[in-house]
């Protein structure tokens, strides 16, 4: 039996998605005969009674999260995310780096500095990548200081904005679409595949239409998912680490492009479980130490070939 914990701020049980998943990690747990408490931030001298630790709260190296994460690898505490990841995620020139070392297919993509932002360079970057442009701040997270400019006058003001909070940006060419796929992996492997189809007039996950209407998700068995998809999200974690991630991506004519890496993604009950509900039980059996393979053998692991893609 492990004592397992999961780490969360007051905000992460606000919302009934949420506090019911944090509800169905609990159950995952007993019906496998752990234990698991939840720790908020004034319970953090107990971090050490504990096997393993769950991070559901935002993280940022500058966050109790991140302390949450350093001090339990201090502590030999088995801890998703880890930290390395954490510091890679929350800095997207240093991940999308990463991405494009490893040869992962992503958006074309700059790095401009705040000494770099002038008409001239929007221009140039206009020809060379098309209009509109992505803008996103480094340390940007659930869409914010991510924006689209079509102009070199929104791109310096955009730009001025977003400059405030980093040294950097980074600038991508837009890719049009109705939808991202997002993959959730953890060691290597899928543990659930989603599609987050975007309200209508919306490019983002984040964006509402003008009725409100958030974005739709629909869950697709991960043995059912495109072998591509799978191959292309898998290559994305790995160049980041073995922790847990939701990698985003585009389909465009048939090929797949990673718009990021995040840790901690969002899990919400009835949304990124709806096809795989077995991931709470995953990332226990991982938390624990149980398993080195985190999912049953319709999982797809790094190196080895994909079931034929479904419906999906």
């Amino acid at each position: 039996m492990a004592r397992l914990a999961i780490f969360a701020e007051r905000y992460t049980i606000r919302s009934s998605v949420e506090l019911t998943a944090l509800t169905n990690f609990r159950l995952a747990a007993f019906e496998l005969g752990h234990e698991l408490d939840f720790l908020f931030k004034d319970e953090l001298k107990y971090l050490r009674n504990y096997d393993g630790v769950l991070i559901r709260a935002l993280t940022d190296p500058l966050n109790t999260s991140y302390v949450v994460a350093r001090t339990a690898e201090m502590l030999g505490i088995r801890v998703l995310d880890q930290s390395e990841s954490i510091r890679i995620c929350c800095d997207k020139v240093n991940m999308y780096a990463r991405l494009e070392r490893e040869g992962v297919p992503i958006p074309v993509t700059r790095f401009l500095g705040d000494d770099e932002l002038s008409e001239a360079t929007a221009e140039r970057l206009f020809d060379e990548l098309g209009a509109p442009l992505v803008l996103k701040a480094p340390n940007s997270s659930f869409s914010l200081y991510v924006d689209k400019v079509a102009t070199p006058e929104a791109f310096q003001k955009v730009g001025r904005r977003f400059l405030r909070r980093a040294d950097r940006l980074v600038i991508q060419q837009y890719l049009p679409s109705d939808f991202d796929w997002r993959v959730i992996t953890l060691a290597g492997r899928v543990l659930a595949v989603v599609r987050y189809r975007f309200a209508a007039q919306g490019w983002r996950t984040m964006d509402r239409s003008e009725a409100g209407d958030w974005a739709t998700v629909e869950g697709v068995p991960r043995d059912g998912a495109d072998p591509r998809l799978v191959e292309v999200a898998l290559a994305a974690a790995n160049a980041i680490g073995g922790s847990l991630y939701g990698i985003d991506l585009k389909e465009i004519d048939g090929e797949f492009y990673v718009i990021e890496v995040n840790d901690n993604p969002t899990i919400a009950a009835g949304e990124e479980d709806q096809a795989d509900p077995d991931i709470y039980e995953a990332i226990i059996r991982y938390l624990a130490g149980e398993d080195a393979h985190p999912v049953g053998e319709d999982a797809h692991p790094a190196g080895e070939d994909a079931p034929p893609a479904g419906d999906g």
